[in-house]
């Protein structure tokens, strides 16, 4: 399964918000919107400000099951593709249990609900700040 160690650390070869013209911050909303329209389910949003260099955000969210993870997290990479974030790195498409979806500055992890309990990440990287729930 992938990890957020395994990610590759902000700055690196395709800072993709830098080519889109968006903001993290804008980014971080548009991509909340998408996975609302996919059906994705408990959508949280953690900045890593003085957290981590690997990413301004991550975004954490739910699919029903392995199809629906995996549906999910091919829709956004197709969307990031289509707003010029090319490439989008994408890991963990065998199993569909835990995907990501690594956009540059916003890293975007789809899990299976108990696949997310499991791994808990909202308490590992919010700290002392509470996670923001979109819905």
């Amino acid at each position: 399964m992938p990890s957020a160690l395994e990610m590759a650390p902000k700055g690196s070869s395709h800072e993709g918000p830098a080519r889109s013209g968006l903001s993290p911050a804008t980014l971080v909303q548009q991509v909340v919107a998408w996975l609302d329209d996919a059906k994705a389910e408990d959508i949280v949003t953690i900045s890593l400000d003085g957290k981590s260099s690997m990413a301004d955000y991550m975004v954490i969210a739910s699919g029903r099951s392995d199809r629906h993870v995996g549906a999910i997290a091919q829709q956004i990479q197709q969307r990031l593709k289509e707003l010029g974030l090319g490439p989008v790195r994408i890991e963990g498409l065998d199993a569909c249990d835990w995907v990501l979806v690594d956009a540059g500055d916003i890293m975007l992890h789809v899990f299976r609900p108990e696949v997310r309990e499991f791994y808990n990440l909202e308490k590992m990287w919010a700290g002392d700040r509470p996670a923001t729930p979109q819905h």
